[in-house]
């Protein structure tokens, strides 16, 4: 997917939230609730809908936690429009050397540029061959990207957490994702690959550690540079002191693309009361963008 054509599809999501958003608001002032309990339920259903990335004046004293005393990161996350300042202690657990890219949510490097990542040269000479049209495609404008780029990206996901089993659906492409809790190994080199791979997790203390492999060869930052299907993915995540923000870090490896692991820092804000809308990629898009050009 080009830049131009996931701005697009960004500005569509945002005009579509910010609608919702109104009519919520325009429910919690217009006098529907027959009572003032009704219309302090009212006001409380929406009062959480901030923007994303604010902060409150109240909020939980203790991080929300499962029956089994995990934390609990189920709901609406949506990215935070600040990304810094970063965690420390998370970024202080990447891998001695990963270079940290800084092009989370909807700003992306220009062609040419890979954040610091040191490219083998044949991935580099495809790099620079790559041209935004060879996505804007019938057949290639709706091909989703893996997680490695996903994930960073401006649109929200859901988190369904269970003991053995937690699943992230993301709003991006309608990815799903499956992060398996019960100990099980990765599956042999030669099963299936996917855009979301195979995941397997545990926890360390707060944190939530995954390890994904099995991807799909797809791109890395969008402008032509694209990884293997060897890359091997590793996340972590934890909820901040008042369980309002999640904060990750993700770091990949790819020896026959990379001469350095490549590293993201991604926060996100819960948003309570949200759902993922379905993607629906619509592939005449990138006809309609070649005849415009």
């Amino acid at each position: 997917m080009t830049r131009v054509m996931k701005h697009a599809m960004l500005e569509s999501d945002m005009s579509r939230r910010l609608a919702l958003s109104l009519a919520a608001s325009l429910l919690a002032v217009l006098p529907l609730a027959s009572t003032p309990a009704r219309a302090a339920d009212a006001a409380a259903s929406v009062a959480p809908a901030a923007v994303p990335g604010s902060t409150h004046a109240e909020g939980p004293k203790e991080i929300r936690r499962t029956r089994e005393g995990r934390p609990d990161f189920s709901g609406f996350w949506s990215l935070s429009r600040k990304q810094h300042p970063v965690d420390a202690g998370l970024v202080a657990r990447l891998p001695p050397g990963a270079v940290l890219l800084d092009d989370t949510g909807a700003a992306e490097f220009p062609p040419g540029e890979f954040g610091g990542l040191k490219v083998k040269p044949a991935a580099m000479a495809a790099a620079k061959q790559w041209k935004p049209q060879d996505d804007m495609t019938v057949s290639r404008a709706c091909l989703p990207p893996s997680i490695v780029y996903a994930t960073q990206g401006p649109f929200p996901f859901q988190i369904h957490q269970g003991a053995d089993l937690i699943v992230f659906q993301y709003e991006y492409f309608d990815l799903v994702r499956i992060i398996f809790m019960d100990g099980r190994p990765h599956p042999p080199p030669d099963a299936p690959h996917s855009k979301v791979g195979h995941s397997v997790g545990h926890w360390e203390d707060n944190e939530l550690v995954i390890d994904t492999t099995h991807l799909s060869a797809a791109t890395i930052t969008n402008n032509g540079l694209s990884h293997s299907d060897n890359v091997h993915v590793m996340e972590r995540f934890k909820l901040s002191a008042d369980g309002r923000t999640l904060q990750s870090t993700m770091w990949f490896e790819d020896p026959e693309v990379l001469d350095t692991r490549g590293a993201r820092y991604i926060q996100w804000t819960l948003e309570p009361g949200q759902y993922v809308f379905p993607y629906e990629c619509d592939p005449t898009f990138g006809s309609k963008y070649s005849e415009a050009r």
